[in-house]
């Protein structure tokens, strides 16, 4: 069976920066509207369906969480329906916003 990848906060803003890939954050919604990746979609509660028609399945598909621990079953979650490759971000948003204070998007 396919299995999940993990990836660093560095690789993940290399690879947001370059637009490869689309940053999946499963965190509740006042903490995602408060501060997230930048351009990151946020997907807690919504039908898997709308994720996939909104991505490509041959798309990269990196999920994070509070703190890397959460993402781990949901990015396997997604390798199970279909994406071909999946991350989770180790240390989660948390770890993001301590090294990249600055590059953060709000709905705010």
């Amino acid at each position: 069976m396919t299995q999940f990848h993990h990836i660093s906060v560095e690789q993940t803003r290399q690879m947001v920066e370059a637009g490869t890939a689309v940053v999946v954050d499963i965190r509740d919604e006042v903490s995602f509207q408060t501060a997230h990746i930048p351009h990151a979609r946020h997907f807690q509660n919504t039908p898997l369906q709308v994720l996939q028609d909104e991505v490509d399945a041959t798309m990269p598909i990196i999920v994070t969480c509070y703190h890397g621990i959460s993402s781990q079953p949901a990015a396997q979650f997604f390798v199970e329906q279909g994406f071909e490759t999946v991350y989770s971000m180790d240390g989660g948003f948390s770890h993001w916003q301590a090294m990249y204070p600055d590059f953060v998007e709000s709905e705010h």
